[in-house]
This record gives structure tokens, C-alpha cells and sequence, in this order.
């Protein structure tokens, strides 16, 4: 089986606790070499400083490739690229750009008055500078505000039509998911790169929780095996295997890249990559201290 190259998700900490947990997120999977850790943006914009810094810092001290996410929620579109020029100044030219999820306490995405109306408008502004690489959101199966599948895909061309580079899935739960996407995205002239996101199950109470805010679908032989594993104390054996043995048949079925949303948890992450092969040596995080 070849090695695939991997890359990993982080959030921005809001605590000195959570600094400690991203540093240790980071050095333990530094090493693995990633293609670049992503730094993701709070709902409304929430974290939009915390993400710059965590993302300057990561990159500075890491010497890693680090993409930052930017969103155009709750900003003017000046304020939106004032911010992305900021990355730039840090170093940080690769940006996930996304639409956003909603502020807290509304239902639906609201355009700001003076702000980008959606992530095609975003990533066309951030295309024209040349300054940055760009990857863009992609989703397997129907997202929530999409009215089918269908538009899903037709969005996603949009958004590579506008100037992305690479897309990177919501996570699934079965192979087929992905495959029958990256097909469909084929057929609709999809020429950019289209990597799954993977999701190594640390808690799967929270895991089903978040999969049904975000529509990925649940298998029913994948709930009655966690309801065993975890009465039997093998949830983070069965959470290893499923997860590395999806990865391994995505990888046989031609996919070279995986991106893994690790919660700032690195254990499992870790040892999924190490199971594909992923074991190469580099010269890790740098100590700032």
C-alpha cells in the first residue's frame, strides 16, 4: 500500500491549558511530517485573533506549512482581507476559506451588511491578490442548508471555478461516501484535488453528536459496534481499527492525501497514521521557550 501524505486540523486555544494541549498537539505530530496543519476560526468569527496568533505561532516555531481558516462571517469584506493580509505578514499564505457557521444564538448564515455574501465572492477576492493557496470546504453527503446533493457539487465547482486549489471533505463514516462523491465531482468537470477529512473517533457520544449538526450519516452496524465496544471497554481499540482500516481502502482506491481532525488530541491520530505507514522522522517543533 503507498504511504500517503497527511496533514492535521487544530483549534486556536482559549485558555493556558489549551496553549499547552495545542503545543503538545503539535509536537507529537510534527514529526510525521504533514503537508500543513489547518488553525480553524470560531463560529461568527469568534476567534478570528485567537487564530492568527495560534497560526503565526505554529509557524514560527514549527517551520511547517500552517493554513489558516477565514470565513466571512460578522465582517465588512475590507476587514475580512484586512485580516487575511495579516496572515500574509505572519508568513501564513495558505488559507481554508469558508462561508462560516452562523453566531452563536442565529439560525442561519447572515451575510454582513458590507461583507462577502458567501465563500465564492471570498475565495475570487483572496484569488486575485496571488497571494495565497487555497482550500476550500467540500461535503460528501448533503449539507444541512444545501437543497441536494447535487448543489453540494455544483457549489464546490463554483468555488474551484472561483479560484480554489484543493478541497477538503466534512468527514463520513464509510468509504463509499467518499468514492461516490470524488466520482460524482468528476463528472461535474471537478479538476481540483478533493481530500477526505477524517475524523478518528475519541469520544463517540460526541462524535454522533456532531455528525447529525452537520448531516454525515451514521451507519447502523457503526453505532451497534461502538454500543458494544464501549460495554466492553474496547472504544479506543474499535475507534483505531475502523478508522485506520477506512483510511487504508481510501488510500487503495488511489487517494494520496488524508486530512484528520485531530481536536487537539493527538493520541489517535497518531497511531492511525502509524498503522498507514506514516512514521517519517523530521526535525519536530522547535522549543520557544
Amino acid at each position: 500500500m503507498p504511504t500517503p501524505s497527511v496533514s492535521f486540523e487544530v483549534f486556536p486555544p482559549r485558555s493556558i491549558d489549551a496553549s499547552f494541549k495545542l503545543w503538545e498537539t503539535a509536537q507529537a505530530l510534527a514529526p510525521l511530517n504533514p503537508r500543513f496543519f489547518s488553525v480553524t476560526y470560531g463560529a461568527g468569527g469568534s476567534t478570528r485573533d485567537l487564530t492568527h496568533d495560534a497560526a503565526y505561532t505554529l509557524r514560527k516555531s514549527s517551520g511547517l506549512p500552517v493554513a489558516a481558516h477565514l470565513t466571512c462571517v460578522g465582517a465588512s469584506k475590507a476587514e475580512t482581507m484586512a485580516t487575511a493580509q495579516r496572515f500574509a505578514k505572519a508568513g501564513v499564505t495558505d488559507i481554508v476559506a469558508l462561508r462560516g457557521d452562523a453566531p452563536e444564538g442565529q439560525d442561519r448564515f447572515q451575510p454582513h451588511p458590507d461583507g462577502f455574501a458567501n465563500s465564492c465572492e471570498l475565495i475570487e477576492a483572496l484569488a486575485q491578490t496571488g497571494q495565497f493557496t487555497l482550500r476550500v470546504g467540500a461535503y460528501p453527503e448533503k449539507h444541512p442548508d444545501a437543497a441536494s446533493q447535487q448543489a453540494n457539487i455544483d457549489w464546490l465547482k463554483a468555488k474551484v471555478d472561483a479560484g480554489a486549489d484543493e478541497a477538503i471533505t466534512q468527514f463520513f463514516f464509510e468509504t463509499e461516501t467518499f468514492l461516490r462523491f470524488r466520482d460524482a465531482c468528476a463528472r461535474a468537470g471537478i479538476t481540483a484535488p478533493i481530500t477526505p477529512g477524517i475524523l478518528p473517533v475519541i469520544n463517540w457520544t460526541n462524535a454522533r453528536k456532531f455528525a447529525l449538526r452537520c448531516g454525515a450519516s451514521i451507519p447502523a452496524w457503526l453505532d451497534q459496534a461502538f454500543d458494544a465496544a464501549i460495554r466492553d471497554n474496547r472504544h479506543d481499540l474499535l475507534a483505531k481499527a475502523i478508522c485506520a482500516e477506512m483510511c487504508s481502502d481510501l488510500v487503495d482506491e488511489g487517494v494520496e492525501n488524508l486530512h484528520f481532525y485531530t481536536l487537539n488530541r493527538p493520541e489517535l491520530t497518531r497511531e492511525i497514521c502509524h498503522a498507514l505507514g506514516v512514521t517519517q522522522a523530521v526535525t519536530g517543533v522547535r522549543d520557544v521557550a
